[in-house]
This record gives structure tokens, sequence and C-alpha cells, in this order.
């Protein structure tokens, strides 16, 4: 009876050795890989630098010079893209800058004349923007099935497909060194990544947004971070 208890406890220790090996193995490089640090994007396919500036609401000159990438346009798969400035890069600045104080960020710096913006499209604006602490980083435009998208203003195409949850099919337009633009819930795009674009051109064609209903989804962002689009879009 003895005998067939050691054996027992025997077969129970090495159970429990083969479970505590798999929770080690289940937490070890691959779930590291689905979950970085919260100051860390990992690039996937289709990603650029300005989708995942747009994802985390930075500004994309501020990832290019933290991760060292230049003007950014050389991201992989794979690559670990840092979301905020180190400790030693706040330090270098604040050494070398001599006659004006150090900054932790280029948006902080940077000024650029305001541009003169045009509607999208027309219809009645069915969610407001709220400064993005509910989801309303921007202007939901309902209109019709297939009605024409225009370029807000003059740029190029920075961004065109559907990699970024919650856009649908989404056109990201950079003005300037300061502002961008983004047009949301498209059926198609007429454009392509790296079109220059004028103002008022069409570059897509309305499609559903939330509740299966048509309407286009309208950001502007200044420095990254998104602004209420009726503060720069003429009066109605």
């Amino acid at each position: 009876m003895l005998a067939l208890s050691g054996k027992f406890c025997s077969h129970s220790r090495a159970a429990l050795l083969l479970i505590l090996a798999l929770v080690v193995t289940a937490c070890g490089p691959s779930s590291l890989w689905d979950q970085p640090r919260q100051d860390q994007h990992i690039v996937r396919s289709g990603e650029t630098l300005f989708t995942i500036a747009w994802r985390y609401g930075k500004d994309y000159h501020d990832l290019a010079r933290w991760n060292n990438l230049g003007d950014g346009s050389l991201i992989y798969p794979g690559q670990v893209i840092r979301l905020s400035g180190t400790a030693a890069s706040t330090a270098k600045r604040t050494t070398t800058a001599s006659s004006k104080p150090a900054s932790s960020s280029r948006s902080e710096v940077k000024t650029e004349p305001a541009l003169k913006w045009a509607w999208p499209t027309s219809g009645r604006i069915v969610a407001d923007f709220d400064g993005g602490t509910s989801g309303g980083t921007g202007l939901s435009i309902a209109g019709r099935a297939g009605q024409a998208v225009r370029a807000a203003a003059a740029g190029r195409v920075v961004y065109a497909g559907g990699g970024l949850i919650g856009y649908g099919q989404l056109m990201i337009v950079k003005h300037n060194d300061t502002y961008l633009s983004a047009y949301g819930h498209n059926a198609s795009l007429l454009v392509q990544e790296g079109d220059k674009i004028k103002k008022g051109q069409r570059i897509a064609t309305m499609g559903e947004g939330p509740g299966q209903e048509p309407r286009l989804h309208f950001e502007i962002r200044r420095n990254g971070k998104p602004v209420n689009p009726r503060q720069y879009l003429p009066a109605r």
C-alpha cells in the first residue's frame, strides 16, 4: 500500500513539473512578441511610420527621431519602435542647447501657418469632435453610399489602406510638417500612397461606418494630436 502511495506521489510530482514547464513556456518570447511594452510598438506588415504615429497620437517626426529612422521610410515588420524619447536623448539636447530651452518633442517647437481648408464632403454631422475622450477624434459626416470624398487641402497621400482598426478603408494626407488629415470608412480609394493631390480633388467614395450607415470619418491632426475640424473648416 505504501509502495503504491509512493508511486502515486511520484507521478503527481512529475505531472506538476510538466504543468509548470508549460506555464513558463507560455510566458516566453512568443508572449512578449504579442504584448510589447507600453512604450514600444512592434511593426506589423503593411504599417508605416504615419499609421503608427496616428494610432498612438504621436508626431511622426518624433518617432523618427527617437528611433533614428531618418525620414521614416525604412521600417520593416518585427522592428521595435520606441514611442517616447529616452532620458539620454533629453539630456543630450539639454547640454547642446546653449541659447534656447531644451524641448522633449519636436512638436513643441514646430510652427507653420494654418491652411485654408474645405469640407471633404457634404452632409449632416452625426458625431462631433470631443477631444478623443470617447473616440471622438474627428467628425462623422452622413451622406449617400458612393458619395464623393474630396481632399480638404492640397498635400501628399502618405497612407491608403485598411490596416488601422476602426477606420475601414482609410486615407491619410500630409499637408505640411504640421498638419495631417484623414478620411475613413471609404468604399473605394481613388488615389494611391505617394500621390500628390489638390484641394477639392475627388480622392475616395463614401462607404459605411458604424451601424452600416453611409458616412465619412474626417480628422485633422496638428503635430500628431487630433484637433477640432470645425475650428479650421469654413462656416456652412
